[in-house]
């Protein structure tokens, strides 16, 4: 099948793939997902992951489909019967990483580049730095320090136990190692000095490793796709099944790890003939697309903060929760600074930086008396200050003109003491260097990204919450709230230069669902009422609440708010998730028992207390009528604006999920029927007009601003043949009287409001007859 026989995607609707649904229950729900009006199925990764594995982006073999989720055999037939229903496929591709599991043989190319070192021909697939650690891979998988492993006997021989049963390992616990060949007869802890890999206390892995991963995830080594022999070797099972018609196009995981993103999306379309592909790149601020990227767009996370901003009333935010942008910028900064320090998280990441820029000025005079300290505070200090993701350096070429803004900003001063501002001045100079080694470059970028993604989203996210719905993938909290003139200028971009984009709202990386975020977005139309309400949950807590954490506190509380009615287990994971992100009272890696229980007994009370049940009950109630608007306009707006929508599982219907693996649970399909005049019906019914009007809408269809009475409401036009009208900011409309007698101008023409049946619309009508029984419309011209 050519790319030219399969259509791009109107509308997608994402499925997490994993143990219990897999891809004969995906078939299973075909019929229903047609009949809702999307084009295409959009699945999570689907090759051989670590057994068990609920996300799938953790590959071992690039070889072979997931036995798990049925084979290649039950992927071709979910393909088959979503072709018999008029859908498509759409895979999750996972070029950035692959698992360093448990066993480590059940990765292969892994097993073998540890077994044979550099010489093995699978070496050059692993992002390793094989001059560190004496030529050895640091695995730090120890539970102690190695001395005090071996004296307790920790490891053990056995001689034919690999992965085909045949060759000798050492072994750890649950761990197996390959021995390299002409060594396993050696005492043991000359054997542990002569392989190619050096286990080690998990505890060095921040400092001492030698292996690119996941931003700090340690069973997740990165892969040099960048090499065209690594490149075909992990993707020709998927182009295959593409070139077969199985697959029509495909979401790229995480391209900001990646040495060379351009080149990678150049590669990528060359080898499918041009298939229709997303990319999952986090935009922050007014940052775009890269215009050179042969991609559709992303995979939506701008969408997102343009749809939560327009419904959200900045002015609130700042009014009232805490002047955000000052504090926010600050906690980012902070966030960044912390994870690049001495023994931080991303310290060996740092290191390694050092060590390309002391190769970069080796025998060169003049780039001589640098001290690796000087160096070390230089490369931090940019990481920390870069105001972007990343840079996107392609070897040879000069940076892009706002990559090189970015650089040239001044690191900060305490990191970078004024005897040494020269050596922050040479760092700087390499990187903007075409001639400079294309290592150096690309590992700063790479890290760049690791350090905006841990330091923000995972960490500065966790801490500074005015408003956790700003605290979104991609968000932007020291700016709370988009103007309707800012929204429509993002639709009217991405109408003209990236049209087939996805748009999404929920994900399986969103840490609050949209509805979830809906909700929360009330609080900033009445902040006062919310810390008054706020103040009184606390007093109905045991203890009275948090004391020794208020910041925490008002996390779980909205945390709490977002999702309610919660199960206490359930709110108490997230809660202590969040509070070991955010590493201020406890973490991952040293947590602290009596806080994290104190975290724990407030996430159960808020449920279990019935005082403070019933209070917080009665606040989401009182929040109910205005999250409703929010629910229905920002699944109108995500549904008719420009770019293609991807439906999260389940999102037909309201879902107030949290933070992963809260939002990555099986659902049923067909799901049950939902009571007739719920909100329920009401977002499933909007979601399926939408979508079939969706369908019929040219892809390439324009976008233009359709001019509203009122600040509360948002109004657009696609072509000449839809009208999307909705409400904004719900509880300030109630208290300035309602719409009165305002009325909308309709464009010319005799429309049809397709929500609720009414015929006949035409010239100005009354915003309280057209947003009446719905708070949005959708209009079509007959």
């Amino acid at each position: 099948m050519t790319n030219a026989e399969r259509r791009a995607p109107t509308a997608s609707y994402r499925l997490q793939l994993q143990p219990g649904f897999g891809f004969a229950q995906a078939a299973g729900a075909v019929p229903y997902l047609a009949g809702l009006g999307v084009s295409h199925l959009h699945l999570s990764p689907v090759l051989q992951a670590v057994p068990g594995s609920r996300h799938g982006y953790d590959v071992v073999d690039h070889g072979r489909v997931s036995a798990e989720l049925g084979g290649e055999a039950g992927l071709r037939a979910l393909a088959d019967r979503a072709r018999a229903y008029g859908l498509g496929l759409i895979a999750d591709i996972v070029p950035n990483h692959m698992a360093a599991p448990t066993p480590l043989h059940l990765n292969r190319a892994l097993w073998q580049a540890l077994r044979e070192g550099p010489a093995s021909p699978f070496a050059a697939w692993f992002d390793i730095d094989w001059a560190a650690q004496e030529g050895r891979v640091l695995l730090p998988v120890l539970g102690d320090r190695l001395g005090a492993v071996l004296a307790d006997g920790g490891f053990s021989l056995a001689s034919n136990d690999g992965p085909d049963g045949d060759e000798p390992v050492l072994r750890y616990g649950p761990h197996v190692f390959p021995l390299r060949p002409g060594t396993e007869s050696l005492p043991l802890p000359e054997l542990l000095r002569r392989q190619w890999y050096r286990p080690a206390w998990w505890r060095l892995a921040n400092t001492e490793l030698n292996y690119r991963r996941f931003f700090t995830v340690n069973d997740l080594i990165a892969v040099r796709v960048e090499l065209p022999e690594v490149f075909d070797a992990t993707h020709a099972l998927l182009l295959r099944l593409h070139a077969d018609g199985v697959l029509d196009g495909f979401r790229v995981d995480h391209p900001d790890g990646l040495a060379d993103p351009r080149g990678y999306l150049r590669r990528l379309r060359e080898a499918t003939g041009g298939a229709h592909v997303v990319v999952e790149k986090i935009l922050t601020g007014p940052e775009t697309l890269p215009a050179d990227w042969p991609c559709a767009g992303t995979t939506g996370y701008d969408a997102l903060r343009r749809i939560d901003g327009v419904l959200t009333d900045g002015a609130g935010v700042v009014r009232a929760l805490r002047p955000p942008a000052e504090e926010a910028t600050a906690a980012a900064q902070r966030g960044r600074a912390e994870l690049i320090r001495p023994e931080g998280e991303l310290d060996a990441e740092v290191a390694r930086l050092v060590r390309e820029v002391e190769a970069a000025c080796a025998g060169d005079p003049a780039r001589s008396d640098h001290p690796a300290w000087a160096v070390r505070a230089s490369v931090a200090g940019l990481l920390a200050a870069f105001p972007r993701y990343r840079p996107y350096p392609v070897p040879g070429e000069p940076l892009p003109e706002a990559d090189v803004a970015a650089l040239r900003a001044e690191p900060d001063a305490a990191l970078v003491p004024a005897p040494f501002t020269a050596t922050a001045a040479l760092v700087k100079r390499l990187l903007l260097d075409p001639s400079s080694p294309a290592s150096l470059r690309a590992r700063f970028a790479q890290t760049a990204a690791a350090v905006a993604a841990k330091g923000v989203e995972d960490t500065a996210f966790y801490r500074h919450h005015p408003l956790l719905s700003l605290n979104e993938v991609g968000g932007d909290p020291a700016h709370p709230g988009v103007s309707p003139e800012e929204f429509h200028g993002y639709c009217a971009r991405t109408a003209r230069d990236w049209p087939a984009t996805m748009t999404a709202l929920s994900t399986h990386d969103t840490k609050r669902s949209a509805d979830a975020r809906a909700r929360l977005a009330v609080l900033a139309e009445l902040p006062e009422e919310w810390l008054a309400e706020r103040a009184a949950w606390s007093a109905l807590a045991p203890g009275g609440g948090l004391p020794q954490d208020r910041d925490a506190e008002d996390l779980v509380l909205q945390t709490a708010l977002a999702a309610w009615p919660v199960d206490g287990e359930r709110l108490a994971a997230v809660a202590l998730k969040s509070v070991r992100e955010a590493k201020l009272r406890t973490s991952w890696t040293d947590p602290d028992e009596d806080y994290e229980r104190a975290v724990r007994a407030l996430a159960l009370s808020l449920a279990g207390e019935p005082a403070l049940a019933a209070r917080v009950t009665a606040f989401a109630q009182r929040l109910a009528p205005y999250a409703r608007v929010n629910t229905l306009a920002a699944a109108l707006l995500h549904l008719t604006m420009p770019g293609a929508p991807d439906l999260y599982q389940g999102s037909e219907f309201p879902l107030y999920t949290l933070v992963d693996p809260d939002n990555r649970g099986v659902v049923a399909f067909p799901p049950p029927e939902a009571p007739t005049g719920s909100l329920a019906a009401e977002k499933a019914e909007l979601t399926r007009t939408a979508l079939r009007l969706r369908a019929e809408l040219d892809p390439k269809a324009g976008y233009s601003p359709w001019a509203t009475p009122s600040p509360h409401a948002l109004a657009f036009q696609r072509d000449d043949s839809l009208l999307t009208v909705v409400t904004r900011l719900p509880y300030g409309l109630e208290r300035a009287g309602g719409w009165r007698d305002e009325v909308l101008a309709l464009p010319e023409g005799v429309w049809t409001e397709t929500l609720t049946g009414r015929h006949g619309l035409t010239g100005a009508v009354p915003l309280a007859d057209l947003l009446a029984p719905l708070p949005v419309a959708l209009l079509a011209r007959l």
